[in-house]
């Protein structure tokens, strides 16, 4: 856009601008309405319809899958994506801030002047990719498993055993490849290279420390979970 084309652009934008009506109070007392009509909306359905009723809350319970409100699962499903603890932080704090920093300067670096989306290629393209990827990922967190789901590749006859211990909230104190928690129990990657069997069954029975003994468990979960763990070589 040329100076004599600017020029007139801003006089037609002075012209259509003084024929307009101003926010206040024409937008504010429209806005203001639609807003009431909402909440009245909200009010007659709560009190017809009711709010549903969920199970009481069990602080004992080690089967709980929590999962973020869906508006976070696109933080969540990147969360999964970056694994390691140490890109933890990147993925929570960095990646969201640097993108909405990004797009809060977007009119400064991209200063065109123009409305139409195609005469304007980066703001558009910007604007796509932020909708795309924020869309993509919570699609994938949508539809993703459970957070307490193990990834390792494991033989058919041991995934049993490894539902069991993604069941038994064994995560919450043990590391098993990139998945669980680095302490206070003992890593099990490689579990079964380190420890014999019996072993093994001994520390589910008695449960060492503060871990819990699994005695309790049936016999076919105790057996696929002994061994699934002996199978970590």
């Amino acid at each position: 856009m040329n100076r004599a084309e600017k020029e007139a652009y801003l006089r037609e934008y002075e012209a259509l601008k003084k024929k307009g009506k101003p926010f206040f109070p024409y937008a504010v007392l429209k806005d203001s309405t639609m807003a009431l009509v909402v909440a009245v909306v909200i009010i007659v359905m709560a009190i017809v319809l009711g709010a549903e009723q969920g199970p009481k809350v069990d602080p004992t319970t080690t089967t709980y899958v929590p999962r973020p409100e869906w508006y976070f699962f696109f933080l969540f499903e990147l969360l999964r994506v970056l694994k390691p603890p140490w890109l933890t932080p990147m993925a929570t704090v960095g990646i969201p801030t640097i993108a909405m920093v990004l797009l809060l300067l977007l009119p400064f670096y991209d200063r065109n002047p123009e409305r139409r989306p195609e005469r304007r290629p980066i703001a558009t393209t910007a604007g796509i990719l932020t909708i795309i990827a924020m869309a993509y990922l919570t699609y994938l967190g949508a539809t993703a498993g459970s957070p307490t789901e193990i990834d390792l590749e494991v033989a058919a006859e041991h995934e049993a055993g490894k539902e069991v211990v993604a069941q038994e909230g064994c995560l919450a104190c043990h590391k098993l490849g990139e998945n669980g928690n680095d302490g206070p129990g003992v890593e099990l990657t490689e579990i079964g290279g380190r420890i014999p069997r019996n072993a093994i069954v001994r520390s589910l029975e008695v449960g060492p420390g503060i871990m819990p003994s699994y005695a309790g468990l049936p016999p076919q979960k105790q057996e696929a979970l002994t061994a699934f763990l002996a199978s970590l070589n």
